[in-house]
């Protein structure tokens, strides 16, 4: 075991009686079943060198900042609406977008991915508030990034409204924000947690059906 995890499979939950619980998720590998990125790489023919560039980016070899951007510039030909097409095709955990939309008041998603790409997708699925990176756009393509996400800035703000925080993610550029969360459940249904996120998780879940047991007797 790492730090202070826990394999879930052996947990006996209590619940404990709060005001607000907010739960916010990593999208790509954990509520949906693919990467988003070379997926969208595929419509450029660089699909094997994104695909790499985001396996070693999630296991912290690069830092998510400078990959993201390399990751932006070879995406940026293609125009904005084909991508919000092709994002809206990507495959997604049913279970976790049936307790996304029963308790899309208090769930969040937060990615570094741009506002652009996933927001409308986000909103079809899940209905619930997005936290992500903001792009500089120009006649439908983008021009750069305005801003990328600091997940644990998105944390620190919710903190003002919630009395505890539930965090869910698989990669590296999910630390700052399970550094900054109540409660942090590292989810290997897609990929295998990152070993730095395991060390700062609470519970460890290998699919959905187990997570969503989990999340819902954190409610409380």
């Amino acid at each position: 075991m790492f730090g202070r995890t826990r394999d879930i499979s052996c947990l006996l939950l209590k619940n404990k009686s709060v005001n607000q619980v907010a739960f916010c998720f990593d999208l790509d590998g954990t509520l949906t079943k693919e990467e988003i990125l070379p997926i969208i790489a595929k419509e450029v023919d660089l699909f094997e060198e994104i695909n790499i560039l985001t396996d070693v980016t999630m296991k912290g070899f690069i830092p998510f900042t400078n990959s993201f951007k390399l990751r932006v510039r070879l995406l940026s030909e293609i125009a904005i609406p084909r991508i919000v097409d092709i994002v809206s095709s990507v495959t997604i955990d049913e279970n976790l977008k049936v307790f996304i939309k029963a308790n899309k008041d208090n769930c969040f998603v937060v990615t570094g991915n741009l506002d652009v790409w996933v927001e409308e997708m986000v909103q079809s699925n899940y209905g619930c508030q997005l936290y992500s990176s903001k792009a500089d756009i120009k006649d439908n393509k983008i021009m750069g990034i305005k801003n990328i996400l600091d997940k644990g800035t998105a944390i620190k703000e919710l903190r003002n409204k919630y009395n505890k925080i539930v965090t869910v993610g698989d990669g590296m550029n999910d630390c700052s924000m399970f550094s900054e969360a109540d409660i942090s459940i590292a989810y290997g249904g897609i990929h295998e947690p990152a070993d730095s996120l395991v060390s700062l998780s609470n519970y460890v879940a290998y699919n959905s059906t187990t997570l969503v047991n989990l999340l819902n007797n954190l409610k409380w």
